[in-house]
């Protein structure tokens, strides 16, 4: 049941959809569809003259829904599997440019937060606001030391309209479950999920000061991208104080080739940022359009906005990095493979139908310059070509695919010629290489031998307990029998990895021994030398064969 207090924000809603000629959307819905032949009588429906595209009327009317129905837009804009490409290329334009609420009531909201006067907090405080969004706006400060500052502060009253507007959306959402033919598949409900905990985390701008400075730190001392301090005494729930920046926005290229920046090295270094972030870090910032990119005259990134960031899990980035390997080297076999594997579509899949409908969608965008690709139409077709497979889009990877597009608008508008391929590949194979080579076996051995040394003398009492209750019928579960035989396999695996690795860590133990006694007596034992390579070497095989059997 819809609440009383939705039906006058329905309302509104309707009326704005009609106003800009969206009144269809309103009769094909399954309460009104019986409907329809009225709005075919109705005189403006014939008078309207020429309307402007779909995706251009849907995205005014979000504008003029309010700062949420934007958000929500713009986080609907990278749902490429549940709109047409039209719709979504005209939603990712959405941007946060609201009119904004006064600055006397900033002023008020800054002194309620910190329980002083704006004089006693700051030397100088702007009450005209420098940016204006959905969530919050930004005034400049100077603290008392002279160090020049924003304060950002959050829209005053905007949790319960968020609330409102999600409730809302939820009943919808709902509907169109309930009622829509592709509602179910879909799964509105989940975008609305999905948008409601993007939002919520942007509610809270201590926590994007703290996204703010892990990034910071992440990428301290590079030359890549600066990101602003934060001051730390002045973060609230409400309100943040961070170190004010200044450079060219990312978008005014004439100015960019004004002081001299070379556009072509600058688009390649947004490729590196983003690669790094995802795959070096695992934390990148997703919601990398222009106007929260900005360029020093150096040629440096500098990043603001803070409030929606990503992560992966190890295995999805191992994933993901080893699909763009595989697209770079036009192995569709592998990534139609690596698709089943990590079970993004079912495992009944034809390898050879998946592999044939990825080739047919990828193979036409190589070896082409950024200017001549659109990867707008490149996901649209591998989302169409995923429905065929029934696969399901991942939620976690939602946030990287809306941050690629972003990278892919920055890279055409700065240096269209840019060949995104060429600059990506060596920095994927260098990252891969970490991850599966020599490097990684080291680094995975020395993280894991501190837990080895305090298992391994605890596994011969745990097998004998384990065994001691399986024999005497004590072992939880009806089905003992099944649970010792799976028992004795495992540990009969468990046994053999064990003895190897002991056998191994034996041999580098004495190598090391035996070069002590070499340093110690080089004459009594001059053949030492070489025992304590073969020794090192055998123990080194034997670690390495134990980890594989793993």
């Amino acid at each position: 049941m819809i609440r009383p207090g939705h039906l006058l924000r329905l309302l509104y809603i309707n009326l704005v959809l009609v106003r800009h000629g969206l009144d269809e959307l309103i009769v094909a819905t399954h309460l009104f569809r019986p409907l329809r032949f009225l709005l075919y009588l109705a005189p403006w429906y014939w008078l309207r003259g020429l309307r402007a595209p779909r995706g251009v009327r849907i995205r005014r009317a979000l504008a003029d829904l309010g700062p949420i129905f934007v958000k929500f837009g713009q986080i609907l804009s990278t749902r490429r599997d549940l709109l047409p490409d039209d719709i979504a290329i005209e939603l990712a334009q959405l941007q946060d440019r609201v009119p904004p609420f006064p600055g006397e009531q900033a002023r008020r909201i800054v002194e309620a937060t910190y329980g002083k006067p704006v004089g006693e907090l700051f030397q100088f405080f702007d009450e005209t606001p420098l940016a204006s969004a959905s969530i919050a706006q930004v005034h400049a400060a100077r603290l008392h030391d002279g160090r020049e500052v924003v304060v950002k502060v959050l829209r005053p009253n905007i949790e319960p309209i968020i609330r409102r507007d999600l409730s809302l959306m939820y009943y919808l959402a709902g509907l169109a479950e309930r009622y829509w033919r592709e509602g179910r598949r879909l799964r509105p409900r989940e975008v609305v999920q999905e948008f409601e905990k993007v939002i919520f985390d942007e509610l809270d701008l201590v926590r994007e000061a703290a996204n703010a400075a892990q990034l910071r730190r992440n990428f301290e001392g590079s030359t890549l991208l600066y990101v602003p301090d934060i001051y730390w005494p002045y973060a609230r729930r409400n309100v943040i104080v961070m170190e004010r920046i200044s450079g060219i926005p990312v978008g005014d290229i004439e100015q960019l080739r004004d002081v001299g920046v070379d556009l072509k090295r600058l688009a390649e270094h947004g490729v590196e940022i983003f690669y790094t972030q995802v795959f070096k870090h695992n934390f990148f910032h997703a919601d990398m359009h222009p106007g929260n990119i900005f360029v020093s005259p150096e040629g440096r990134y500098i990043a603001v906005d803070f409030g929606i960031m990503g992560t992966l899990t190890p295995e999805d980035k191992r994933y993901l990095a080893e699909n763009f390997i595989a697209f770079f080297n036009r192995d569709y076999q592998r990534v139609a493979e690596l698709h089943l594997e990590s079970g993004w579509v079912p495992a009944s899949t034809r390898v050879d139908e998946f592999e044939s409908a990825i080739r047919t969608v990828c193979e036409p965008n190589f070896n082409r310059p950024l200017k001549e690709i659109s990867f707008g139409q490149v996901l649209l077709r591998l989302f169409q070509t995923a429905r065929r497979f029934n696969m399901e889009v991942q939620p976690q990877l939602v946030l990287l695919q809306k941050t690629l597009l972003n990278i892919e608008g920055l890279g055409r508008q700065l240096y269209p010629d840019l060949d995104l391929w060429t600059t990506a590949k060596p920095f994927l194979e260098r990252w891969m290489n970490e991850q599966v080579g020599t490097r990684a076996f080291v680094r995975r051995l020395r993280e894991n031998l501190p837990i080895w040394s305090e298992t391994l003398p605890e596994l011969p009492a745990l097998m004998h307990a384990y065994l001691y209750k399986a024999v005497n019928h004590k072992l939880d579960g009806g089905n003992t029998t099944r649970e010792f035989e799976k028992l004795r396999r495992e540990m009969e695996r468990a046994n053999r990895r064990s003895v190897i690795a002991i056998a191994g860590a034996a041999l580098l133990i004495s190598a090391a021994i035996n070069l002590g006694l070499d340093n110690y007596a080089p004459r009594m034992l001059g053949s030492m030398p070489v025992s304590s390579w073969v020794l090192g070497l055998s123990g080194a095989v034997l670690l390495i064969a134990a980890y594989l059997r793993r």
